[in-house]
């Protein structure tokens, strides 16, 4: 099962900080960001690859996107 960060509505660095927050706690391989905006979505994905993370996917979401990534 995958973990979720729903980071909408958060302005820069929130979205940022809680996904290094979820991908520190170790708990799930398969983490889903959710954030509504273009530059949060590019510093989510900038933050999950230099922590070692594969991005999956990213899709258009409602008003914002959806970040899939792996751990490791």
């Amino acid at each position: 099962m995958a973990a979720t960060v729903d980071a909408r509505g958060l302005s820069c660095p929130q979205p940022v900080i809680m996904t290094l927050d979820e991908i520190k706690k170790g708990n799930e391989k398969e983490i889903i960001v959710l954030v509504d905006t273009d530059t949060s979505k590019e510093n989510v994905i900038r933050a999950a690859e230099s922590q070692g993370c594969r991005i999956n996917e990213v899709s258009p979401e409602g008003e914002g996107y959806r970040i899939i990534f792996t751990k490791g």
